[in-house]
């Protein structure tokens, strides 16, 4: 021993760090995770598409809201009101999705960081958006999610994990609806109204 250090002196160089972190790892799954009968791969794909879907819940989320707090113009009523109900539609999915995640053994997303590293709808931080401008950003986005939930289903069979894929069944049913009210919405009216 080196009596200055109290260390050994021929002591090699080790992986310990490595080996903690893999360690604090496998203490938390222990700790964190409940018993199920989907295989481990299954697990981690099922939770890695449903992070990425409640990512983009959160930003589409957001933006309705945005879009709702700084809706302007002849419909605004009309639009207010929608963006407001779709709004609560999109955030009553987030904890269902995130706790589905957690049932599952795996770890969710913890916060806006995360989110906002996982999103892949994009944010609309304009200081003015015209309305139908708002009305189609919100389709697509609509579509987009819908398209991403279909995915995710595919990997849920994959796995046999029909808890989730029933959930993503209603999700995208919802998610198509207000698509289609957005679509309809952004729809110009020709003279005799229709």
């Amino acid at each position: 021993m080196n009596s200055a250090t109290l260390e050994p002196t021929n002591k090699a160089p080790s992986n310990q760090p490595a080996k903690a972190e893999g360690a604090q790892q496998t203490h938390v799954r222990e700790r964190l995770s409940p018993r199920t009968d989907l295989s481990e791969d299954g697990t981690r794909d099922i939770a890695a598409a449903m992070n990425g879907l409640l990512a983009d819940t959160f930003a589409l989320y957001l933006k309705t809201k945005n879009f709702h707090w700084h809706m302007s113009g002849p419909h605004f009523r009309d639009y207010h009101l929608l963006f407001d109900a779709q709004g609560d539609q999109i955030f009553a999915m987030t904890d269902p999705m995130a706790e589905r995640v957690r049932k599952l053994g795996r770890k969710t997303l913890h916060s806006i960081g995360e989110i906002s590293r996982q999103q892949r709808l994009l944010d609309n931080d304009a200081d003015y958006v015209e309305p139908g401008t708002m009305l189609a950003e919100l389709r697509d986005d609509n579509r987009d999610l819908a398209m991403r939930m279909r995915a995710a289903h595919t990997v849920c069979e994959d796995h046999g994990d029909v808890a989730t894929a029933s959930l993503l069944e209603v999700w995208i049913d919802e998610t198509e609806r207000r698509n289609w009210f957005l679509f309809e919405a952004s729809r110009q009216g020709n003279p005799d109204g229709h």
